[in-house]
């Protein structure tokens, strides 16, 4: 049995853990809420002042490509170029530089307002443990980087899914790093006091967001096990598709001139045209457009669906690989909605909260690679304790299928590539 940690350790991370995952929640509800009012500036102020429709197909495409040009300058422009290059940084990483933080958080809302296909994770993320590492090593100086990383990766996560089981179970599949205990629970104790903090704090102030409402699962049948087993292999499958066009069409946005705008306005245009195409439910990060699908799913044929699950993971990698600041966890999310729905109506007799469950999975699996991560935002989004072992049952061919393949990360660029992106 691994040796475990005093008490009175462990009860002095209490005071700091909590300090930082409040500190995490309020960073994620204060982008957000400056990308919301950029959202209403794009999305209403303007086209309502302009006598045209918000989504029109035209305003679609101005808006991003606007979005692109200036998520470059600031690449560009901004100390600190904004962060390294996305593709090549997980969800975590190591503490950036404080100076790097205005733009990584510039960079963030202008993607997140402007209806850019990716998440707040990555780049909140990226900030939080910026900023609780700097005050975390001005107030205890002996300790290390691997305390104020998990601690803020932990808050946000807590804050971002209003839930502490979700940081637990992903920091659970991290191994223990150097001078970390070594028992388990000692890692994750005041990871778990972060996570509780941020996931209160969010509760408290804007309530839970992550819960879709779906049509209740009936119950289980034998047939119902057949059908987990193929959606979580078919959805898997598909997000690998994602998955191993990553590196390519990283490889042709690098070789744009004019890096990081021309990349980027260039990856702004293709967004448009595919917001153009899917329309607004395919457009932002999706946890809005989730829960408006669940409610007019019926509404849209099952061809429709599968379009906009379709367009939607395209949009996904295109704005994963040409360079704006954001994650993928909600877009993957909004694509196994879709694909779930598209299953349902195609086949009547697959319930639509299994099919939607475990198309989320699948897909999170294949872009993510993280099993807890997927298992935990399938069970959360749909929320029904019945569909758990069918979960699992979905998750054993899918994790067959990804095991092995190619990851949704490169390797980090040497400096002079980093300069050459960044135009530093």
């Amino acid at each position: 049995m691994p040796p475990q940690t005093p008490s009175r350790v462990l009860l002095a991370l209490v005071v700091p853990a909590v300090l930082v995952g409040i500190g995490s929640a309020l960073v994620l509800l204060g982008l957000s809420a400056l990308a919301g009012r950029l959202d209403h500036l794009w999305w209403h102020y303007l086209p309502a002042h302009g006598g045209f429709a918000p989504f029109s197909r035209w305003w679609i495409v101005v808006v991003l490509a606007a979005t692109g040009l200036l998520v470059g300058l600031t690449v560009r422009l901004v100390p600190g170029h904004a962060g390294p290059d996305p593709a090549t940084v997980e969800l975590g990483g190591a503490p950036q530089p404080l100076g790097v933080l205005p733009g990584v958080a510039v960079a963030a809302v202008l993607a997140l307002g402007g209806g850019v296909s990716l998440g707040p994770e990555n780049p909140i993320t990226m900030v939080n443990i910026g900023w609780a590492y700097w005050l975390g090593r001005k107030a205890l100086p002996a300790t290390g980087a691997g305390l104020w990383t998990g601690l803020a990766v932990a808050g946000t996560i807590g804050a971002l899914f209003g839930s502490p089981v979700a940081a637990a179970l992903i920091l659970s599949e991290l191994p223990a790093g150097r001078g970390q205990p070594a028992a388990l629970w000692d890692r994750l104790f005041a990871p778990l006091v972060a996570a509780t903090a941020g996931a209160i704090t969010t509760l408290v102030i804007a309530g839970n967001d992550f819960v879709i409402d779906l049509p209740k699962f009936p119950g289980g049948r034998m047939v119902d096990v057949g059908w987990a087993l193929a959606l979580g292999a078919v959805s898997a499958l598909l997000g690998l598709v994602v998955v191993y066009a990553f590196a390519p069409l990283h490889a042709l946005f690098a070789r744009v001139p004019g890096g990081p705008v021309l990349p980027l306005l260039l990856g702004g245009l293709l967004l448009g045209g595919l917001g153009a195409l899917g329309g607004e439910l395919t457009m932002f990060k999706g946890l809005d457009q989730v829960k408006e699908l669940a409610t007019s799913f019926s509404s849209h044929s099952a061809w429709a669906l599968l379009g906009m699950c379709l367009v939607k993971l395209a949009a996904l990698l295109v704005a994963g690989t040409c360079g704006f600041r954001g994650g993928r966890i909600f877009p993957a999310v909004f694509a196994g909605v879709a694909l779930g729905c598209a299953a349902h109506g195609a086949v009547d007799d697959i319930p639509v909260a299994l099919a939607v469950a475990c198309s989320i999975l699948g897909v999170l699996l294949a872009v993510t690679r993280q099993g807890w991560l997927s298992l935990f935002t399938a069970a959360a989004m749909v929320q029904d304790t019945r569909l758990i072992s069918f979960l699992c049952v979905a998750a054993l061919p899918a994790w067959l299928i990804v095991t092995g393949r190619t990851e949704m990360e490169l390797p980090a660029a040497g400096p002079a590539v980093e300069a050459a992106v960044s135009g530093g």
